[in-house]
């Protein structure tokens, strides 16, 4: 059933104003997007017979450890920067900057502006991509307090700044971190690396899903790749037209070339629309991706070698990869991609807010979005219900769940035990432990290691079997990385973290059409769907 939409004050004074940091900002969103195009339109023939496909990409070590997808699925995490730097932290040739219209080096910063997972299962069943909305507001990775929360695109760039300041010995927020550290090119790196896994740790922490792989790009790959792949055929369900991005579009299907393509996804209000919202902006980079799917798997582009050397040399500048991601092997295996089936998801919201320094933020159910993200990268359908419905998400083998409680959040652990009791856990016993911990964890006894397993693939973890948990029970022990705030109510925190924690939904969730138009509309409160197999219309 669909979700019903109300705006709030919040809001309305959202809706009538700018979303974000500025216009230049705005066209690094869809960079990711087009890094998953490569991916998903089936360039594995071409690209395998690129021998040294990954020299010159730089390489991460930021995805070491932590839980990986069975099967043989892939989830990859792609990151799309509004820096306006290359790889190296190096400013563009200034006539990018000039054809960019998006300001230059000055401008913009590490905020991870688009955030996609692209889920790949190990089978022939379709592919599915993910986009998490830039201002839900989640608990941050990488902080340098225990209690952090933000908009999830700051996580990035939140993680590179302190580490920056503490390799220049000035502190956090110091001004000195680039010119008195370490060598800049060193420093340049150091920061990225701490920002990419604080951004892997935040997406993985709040989606409770195994990340096996990521692709980082800047904001000059998307310019440089439409550029080669121009024109792009788009639709849309009305006119519309934004001074402040550039865009001016007619209803109707049209072609598009690089320089609109920029202000086709940069679009941050209509002014025929005073409901357009970041969601919109989200639903047309997903349809621009989809044409560009199309495009590239019926127009021959990637047969052309001079094509493939521009689309690689873009990579070498652009793009970053984890040093476990073997794109040759990838890319040949991606040739079996081009007749499945590709969906687009946007996660829904619950409402816009505010956090406690006045920024707007996007206020998110998590169990939900959790829910929703299991659904789908298990195969199942993406509708998720109420804490009183069947739960998609239960265990397979019915378990007993004991909540060791090791924060100083109180109440925590039978808040938990209150909620997995409604997704098929049996409650067992919530106990505080006789020490704090950093770090959260799952253990369980015999016969319980299905259970264990669907409990920890929600966080992130990995399940340990021990001879002192009892059987067919899992025990989770809650340390101070654990989301508490998620699951905390306001009869058990303070003031302020009651009002920071994401509000529940009380509504089924269902993916609508994200091509719908009139009051079927989708709105920020839904979930919404595009197919990638033709040229969708959107708002």
């Amino acid at each position: 059933m669909r979700a019903t939409h109300h705006a709030s004050p919040s809001q309305e004074r959202r809706q009538h104003r700018s979303t974000g940091p500025g216009p230049a900002l705005a066209g690094g969103r869809v960079l990711a997007a087009l890094a998953a195009v490569v991916v998903l339109a089936g360039t594995g023939m071409s690209w395998a017979t690129y021998r040294n496909i990954t020299g010159g990409i730089t390489t991460s070590q930021a995805l070491v450890g932590g839980p990986a997808s069975t099967g043989g699925d892939q989830n990859i995490l792609i990151m799309g920067l509004d820096s306006r730097l290359d790889q190296h932290g190096q400013p563009l040739p200034q006539d990018i900057y000039d054809a960019l219209h998006a300001g230059d080096e000055t401008v913009g910063g590490y905020n991870a502006n688009v955030l996609i997972v692209l889920h790949i299962p190990g089978g022939d069943g379709p592919i599915t991509a993910i986009s998490i909305p830039r201002d839900d507001y989640v608990e941050l990775a990488g902080c340098p307090t225990a209690d952090c929360k933000g908009k999830v695109k700051q996580a990035y760039g939140s993680a590179y700044q302190n580490a920056l300041d503490t390799a220049a010995g000035g502190g956090q927020g110091s001004s000195a971190a680039k010119t008195d550290g370490p060598d800049p090119l060193v420093a340049e790196q150091m920061g990225r690396e701490a920002g990419r896994k604080a951004q892997i740790d935040t997406v993985r922490k709040l989606l409770g899903i195994p990340i096996d792989h990521f692709i980082e790009v800047t904001l000059v790959a998307f310019f440089q790749i439409a550029q080669v792949v121009q024109p792009i055929t788009v639709c849309l369900n009305a006119d519309t037209a934004d001074p402040f991005s550039g865009a001016d579009f007619h209803q109707g299907v049209q072609q598009i070339d690089g320089a609109q393509a920029m202000a086709f996804v940069r679009q941050r209000r209509d002014v025929n629309d005073e409901m357009f919202t970041d969601m919109d902006r989200t639903r047309r980079q997903q349809a621009f991706i989809a044409s560009l799917v199309s495009a590239l798997r019926h127009g021959g582009a990637l047969s052309s070698p001079t094509v493939l050397r521009h689309l690689l040399d873009v990579a070498r500048q652009n793009v970053a990869v984890d040093a476990g991601f073997d794109l040759a092997a990838f890319a040949q295996h991606a040739s079996g991609f081009t007749d499945r089936a590709v969906s687009l998801y946007t996660l829904p919201i619950t409402e816009f807010g505010q956090d406690a320094a006045g920024e707007d933020v996007n206020l998110i159910d998590v169990p939900t979005i959790r829910a929703i993200v299991h659904n789908l990268t298990t195969g199942g359908s993406p509708t998720t219900g109420t804490s009183g419905s069947a739960p998609s998400n239960a265990p397979a083998v019915p378990a007993v769940l004991n909540v060791v409680n090791a924060t100083t959040h109180s109440g925590l652990a039978a808040s938990l035990l209150q909620t997995f009791a409604a997704r098929g856990f049996s409650p067992g016993q919530a106990t505080t432990a006789d020490a704090l911990a950093d770090t959260s964890s799952v253990a369980y006894g015999p016969g319980a290691n299905a259970a264990a397993r669907t409990l920890a693939d929600q966080f992130g973890m990995t399940a340990t079997e021990s001879a002192a948990v009892g059987t067919s029970t899992v025990q989770l022990t809650i340390g101070a990385d654990f989301p508490a705030s998620d699951y905390l109510t306001s009869t058990n925190t303070d003031a302020t973290t009651a009002l920071a924690a994401a509000p529940t939904s009380t509504t089924p969730v269902t993916a609508v059409p994200a091509t719908a138009t009139g009051t079927a509309a989708p709105v920020p409160t839904d979930l919404s769907r595009m197919n990638a197999s033709d040229v969708p219309c959107v708002k």
